[in-house]
C-alpha cells in the first residue's frame, strides 16, 4: 500500500516537472525597429508605415513564426485603442538561424502620442508562443498636403465632376430652356415683268399706233372725219355772211 502511493505520488511530481518544463517559452530575440528615414519613430496617417522584424532563434528547438501582428494603446492607461494589421510568415526557423521580415501597417488616429505594441506569434511543437518585439511611444501625424499629390487632385477633379453634374441637373430642372418658336417667313416680293416693248412718243406728240386696239383706231379716226367736216362747213358759212355783206 505504502508502495502504491510513493509510485503515485512520484508520478505526480513527474508530470507536474513536464508541465513547468512546457510552460518555459523557447528563447527567441526579436526587434522591430522603424527605417532610417524615420529616426523619430513618427506614424503617418492614411499611409503605409514600414518596419523591419529581425527574428534569431536562439534556442535548441525548431521554431515557427507564424506571424507578426501589433496594436495601439493610450499612453497613461495603456487601454486598447486599436489593433494593427496582422501578417502571417509561417516561416520556419532551426536553431541559430536569423531572419528578418517586413511589417507595415496603417493609422488612421488622432495626432499626439501613443503607445505602439509590435509582437510575434511563433510556434514550438505545436505550443503557440508570443514575444514582444516593440513596445514604445511614438507620435501620430498626419500626411503633408502636396498639390501635386494624385490622390488630392483626382479627389478634386471627383468632386467638382459631381458638383458639375449636380449644378446641371438642379438647373435643367428648375429652369428648363424655352421652346424656341421658328420664325414666319415674310414671302419674297413678285419682280413686275417690265413690257416686251415701249411705247415711243414721236417728236410731234404722235405716238405708235400698233400698241392701239382696232377699235379704238376706228374710233378716233371716224371723230378726225366729223371734226375736219364741221370746220370745212363753218369756213363756208363765214365765206358766204362775208359775201352777202359786199
Amino acid at each position: 500500500m505504502r508502495f502504491i502511493s510513493l509510485a503515485l505520488a512520484f508520478f505526480a511530481a513527474l508530470v507536474a516537472a513536464q508541465e513547468e518544463v512546457d510552460v518555459v517559452p523557447p528563447e527567441i530575440s526579436v526587434v522591430a525597429s522603424f527605417p532610417e528615414d524615420n529616426p523619430f519613430g513618427h506614424v503617418t496617417n492614411g499611409e503605409r508605415n514600414k518596419m523591419s522584424v529581425s527574428i534569431e532563434n536562439t534556442s535548441e528547438y525548431n521554431v515557427t513564426v507564424i506571424g507578426v501582428g501589433g496594436s495601439f494603446h493610450k499612453v497613461e492607461t495603456d487601454a486598447l485603442i486599436k489593433n494593427t494589421t496582422g501578417l502571417t510568415y509561417g516561416v520556419y526557423l532551426i536553431p541559430g538561424a536569423k531572419i528578418t521580415v517586413p511589417y507595415s501597417f496603417h493609422s488612421e488616429l488622432k495626432p499626439g502620442e501613443t503607445r505602439l505594441h509590435i509582437w510575434i506569434d511563433h510556434a514550438v511543437s505545436g505550443t503557440k508562443y508570443r514575444v514582444t518585439a516593440y513596445d514604445s511611444i511614438v507620435t501620430i501625424v498626419e500626411a503633408p498636403l502636396s498639390i501635386f499629390d494624385w490622390k488630392l487632385v483626382s479627389t478634386y477633379i471627383i468632386t467638382l465632376g459631381l458638383i458639375g453634374a449636380l449644378g446641371y441637373f438642379a438647373y435643367d430642372s428648375f429652369f428648363p430652356a424655352s421652346s424656341t418658336k421658328p420664325k414666319a417667313r415674310k414671302p419674297k416680293p413678285q419682280s413686275i415683268s417690265s413690257p416686251v416693248g415701249t411705247v415711243t412718243a414721236t417728236g410731234a406728240g404722235g405716238y405708235q399706233e400698233e400698241w392701239i386696239p382696232a377699235h379704238h383706231l376706228k374710233k378716233t379716226k371716224g371723230a378726225k372725219g366729223n371734226r375736219s367736216d364741221g370746220g370745212a362747213s363753218s369756213g363756208d358759212e363765214l365765206s358766204k355772211k362775208g359775201k352777202k355783206k359786199n
